[in-house]
C-alpha cells in the first residue's frame, strides 16, 4: 500500500519517506556475517522482483542486464539522478544496512507511482558487495561502478575492510567491461589518496583525461547527488575523488 494517510513515515508534502525512520548507524562491519538472501550466480537474479515493469515475471528474459552498480547506495540519491540522466540503463544499489535499504526500496516504489513510466531502471539489494559482487554480475557485464563516500576504517588494522583495495580490485576488474568505469569520491583526504594509489597501481586501470572527466555527465554527479555530498558542500569541505577506466593490462 502507498497510501500515506495517517502514516507519519510518509512525508505529505513530497509523498516520499522520512529518512528519520530509517536512520541506521553511519557504517556497517563488511566482514561480518548477516542473513540475507545470496543468489547462487548472477543467472539466478530475479529481475522481475527488481524491475517488474521491464520483467514482468521471473522467466522473461529480454537480453537487457544490470549495467551500473552503486556500491553503499546510501539512501539512493546518486540511483535517483542516474535513472533519468540513463533512462535505458538497468542499474543497482548495493546497501549492507537493512533499513537504509528500506528506505530506498520505499523511495523508488513512491517514485514510481508518482511518475509513471519513470524510475523503473532502478533497484536496490541488501547484500555485502566485498563478499558477493561474483554473485550478482557476470564478467564483463557492468559498463560503471560507483563508490561514493565510502567508510574511511581510519585505523590500519581495519583498512582490509576498505571496499576499494589491491584485493577487491581484481573482483571489480572482473565485472567490468574493457572501458567500463570506476567513480570514487571522498572528503577524507588520506582515504582519497589510498583510492587514487590503488587504481594507480592496478594494472587493469587508467585514469581518465581531463577532458574525458568534463565530458562524462556521471562525474558531476559525484559530489551532488547523495546525502553525504550534499553535506560536504554546506559545510564548505573539500572532496577528493579518482575515476578510472578498466583496460586490458600490457603483455
Amino acid at each position: 500500500m502507498l497510501e500515506n494517510k495517517a502514516n507519519p513515515t510518509i512525508n505529505k508534502s513530497t509523498g516520499l519517506p522520512r529518512k528519520r525512520f530509517y536512520r541506521a548507524r553511519a557504517h556497517s562491519n563488511p566482514l561480518s556475517d548477516s542473513h540475507f538472501p545470496i543468489p547462487l550466480s548472477p543467472s539466478h537474479v530475479d529481475y522481475s522482483l527488481h524491475y517488474p515493469q521491464l520483467f514482468p515475471s521471473s522467466d522473461q528474459i529480454n537480453g537487457s542486464k544490470i549495467q551500473f552498480a552503486d556500491i553503499g547506495c546510501g539512501f539512493g540519491g546518486l540511483l535517483i539522478s542516474l535513472s533519468t540522466l540513463f533512462p535505458e540503463t538497468l542499474m543497482i544499489g548495493m546497501e549492507l544496512r537493512d533499513k537504509v535499504t528500506e528506505y530506498v526500496k520505499e523511495r523508488i516504489s513512491r517514485l514510481r507511482v508518482a511518475n509513471p513510466g519513470q524510475y523503473q531502471n532502478i533497484s536496490v539489494v541488501r547484500t555485502n558487495s566485498m563478499k558477493y559482487i561474483p554473485n550478482y554480475f557476470e564478467k564483463g557485464q557492468l559498463s560503471k561502478m560507483f563508490f561514493l563516500f565510502p567508510d574511511p576504517h581510519f585505523k590500519e588494522k581495519n583498512h582490509r575492510r576498505r571496499v576499494i583495495s589491491p584485493h577487491l580490485l581484481h573482483e571489480y576488474a572482473y565485472v567490468l567491461q574493457v572501458g567500463g568505469i570506476i567513480y570514487t569520491i571522498t572528503d577524507v583526504e588520506e582515504l582519497g589518496e589510498w583510492m587514487k594509489s590503488c587504481l594507480e597501481n592496478h594494472p587493469m586501470f587508467e585514469a581518465l583525461s581531463q577532458e574525458e572527466l568534463e565530458a562524462d555527465p556521471a562525474v558531476k554527479l559525484l559530489s551532488t547527488a547523495t546525502e553525504e555530498g550534499q553535506k560536504v558542500a554546506r559545510n564548505g569541505g573539500q572532496t577528493f575523488q579518482a575515476v578510472y577506466r578498466r583496460i586490458v593490462p600490457a603483455s
